[in-house]
């Protein structure tokens, strides 16, 4: 029988001694040091061969950064400001029971100027199936990649979708086809310390969750049947007669292509200097582009409506047709435009941009090609 040992056989006296040695704590501190940081981070401390005892992270006013602490990690949870000098303090216990101190300092980045974002779709807000998300900046953004990348927009069920700057100082999402009903969306502009080139950087982060109704309406408008068609998830709900554009006037045409339901006014004076009226009262109009585009009603032409296009441009309905999409729509839906002589876009033959929201009427291959993604 042999006797119990410490250590396996032929195991030498140094070999002992150095499983035995307890290990030194080694920090690793994001970031030690340096000019020009950008104050969104990411700021933690970690530790290997022991653990934190205390960190702290003040500005030059001696105002504490609010962090979590566990015994392997401090990390910042708030963001810092723009041109400021930070310290780190603090100190970790290694496993050998020695004390290593936790220090360094850094300055953030001081911009040249700020860029703010706004968005076109608010917290708790149902939309439409058509719509799409809108970022607007107030100035024109340089480095676009950096910008998209802060840019996410999360969904309840799997959508396909990309971005796509449609100018220097509008970034637009949308999904490849319409939205399934009843999406939830979560819009994170998280671009607060993001470069957005030439010295500038983000003034603010945005955010906002909103949803998809729990229905698909879509309002179909012929302009060569004259008849305003409403479906609800692919069924026919109403057939109305109605009066688009009078094609002999450029000005006067109804525009093709997927509009977008923007506004809704229960009356509104109508002006249209170019073609001699101003301040004409119509009743339950429904903004479907910002070229001057709505439905409407026009009890004065309902001898026209589903025989002849009259309207400025304007899809005119008898005042109870004009109620009833009234009642059933809401800013997001689709109304698909089709068979006249000039298609909706970026601008009209006038130069009169549609404004919010023509983005449906860009094939995705196209839409695709306007993201500023490097992957």
């Amino acid at each position: 029988m042999t006797a119990c040992s410490a250590a396996p056989e032929g195991a030498s006296t140094a070999q002992i001694e150095q499983t035995q040695e307890k290990a030194k704590a080694a920090l690793t501190v994001t970031p030690a040091s340096g000019e020009g940081i950008s104050p969104a981070g990411p700021f933690e401390v970690g530790v290997t061969g022991g653990a934190l005892t205390a960190v702290a992270l003040t500005n030059a006013e001696g105002t504490a950064v609010k962090g979590e602490l566990t015994a392997g990690r401090w990390v910042a949870t708030e963001d810092l400001g723009y041109d400021k000098l930070y310290t780190w303090s603090g100190s970790a216990k290694g496993e050998d029971g020695g004390e290593v101190p936790v220090s360094g300092s850094f300055r953030t980045v001081k911009p040249a100027k700020l860029t703010s974002a706004k968005l076109n779709v608010g917290d708790h807000q149902t939309y439409g199936v058509a719509m799409p998300v809108k970022v607007t900046f107030s100035a024109p953004v340089q480095d676009k990649a950096s910008v998209q990348k802060a840019m996410t927009v999360k969904t309840s069920v799997a959508t396909e979708g990309a971005w796509a700057w449609l100018s220097d100082t509008e970034a637009h999402w949308r999904p490849r086809e319409y939205w399934k009903p009843n999406t939830e969306v979560r819009l994170d502009v998280d671009v607060y310390g993001v470069p957005f080139g030439g010295g500038a950087y983000g003034k603010a982060d945005m955010h906002a969750e909103f949803k998809i109704a729990d229905r698909a309406l879509v309002a179909k408008a012929n302009t060569q049947t004259k008849r305003f068609e409403i479906y609800r998830d692919g069924t026919l709900l109403h057939d109305f007669p109605a009066s688009y554009g009078k094609e002999s006037v450029p000005g006067r045409v109804s525009r093709s292509g997927i509009h977008v339901v923007q506004q809704k006014e229960a009356s509104r004076l109508m002006t249209n200097r170019a073609f001699n009226y101003e301040n004409i009262p119509v009743t339950w109009a429904v903004l479907i582009s910002q070229n001057g585009e709505f439905v409407h009603e026009n009890n004065g032409t309902i001898d026209k409506q589903g025989r002849e296009n009259v309207s400025h441009g304007c899809a005119n309905l008898s005042g109870d047709n004009a109620k009833v999409f009234y009642d059933l729509t809401m800013v997001g839906d689709p109304v698909e435009v089709t068979g006249s002589t000039i298609q909706l876009g970026a601008t009209d033959p006038a130069g009169v941009a549609p404004g919010d929201f023509w983005e449906w009427t860009i094939d995705w291959a196209t839409w695709t090609s306007k993201s500023a993604a490097t992957n």
